[in-house]
């Protein structure tokens, strides 16, 4: 189902996808756009406070050790903003299957992926039985 077609579909109050109605229905795909673009817009929100808070903490610091935890603080946070911004990228991926029409079904099986899963992980790309097996895949391997 294509993005347009779920633009504008309306969504009762305290609606949560339900087994009960078809998989991946216009209704399902606009809970899941919504749920994907607000936990986009609270990471763009806190990195702005974070490029903002480093900019007021960039003034000098006349003892060593505060300085030194100054820097620590900000590496922690900088290593944190990236890992979100990782993640900016894989919620971006997830609304363009919506908009593509291949969200909530696995990439390696082509199975729907659990709604229980898609609430939990909603950038979840395969189902849990798949990333078990990748991920033993990856132990494996190393």
């Amino acid at each position: 189902m294509a993005l347009a077609e779920t633009l504008g579909t309306d969504l009762p109050e305290g609606y949560s996808p339900s087994e009960d109605e078809e998989f991946m229905s216009p209704r399902q795909l606009e809970f899941f756009r919504r749920k994907l673009l607000d936990w986009k817009n609270e990471i763009i929100e806190g990195s702005r406070e974070t490029i903002s808070n480093l900019q007021e903490e960039s003034g000098s610091h006349p003892d060593l050790t505060d300085r030194a935890a100054t820097e620590a603080d900000r590496t922690l946070e900088l290593r944190a903003r990236d890992r979100q911004r990782k993640l900016v990228a894989k919620i971006d991926a997830a609304l363009a299957r919506i908009e593509d029409g291949s969200y909530g079904y696995c990439e390696a099986t082509g199975e729907p992926i659990q709604l229980a899963r898609l609430q939990a992980r909603p950038i979840a790309t395969l189902t849990l039985e798949a990333q078990e097996r990748h991920e033993q895949k990856e132990r494996i391997g190393k």
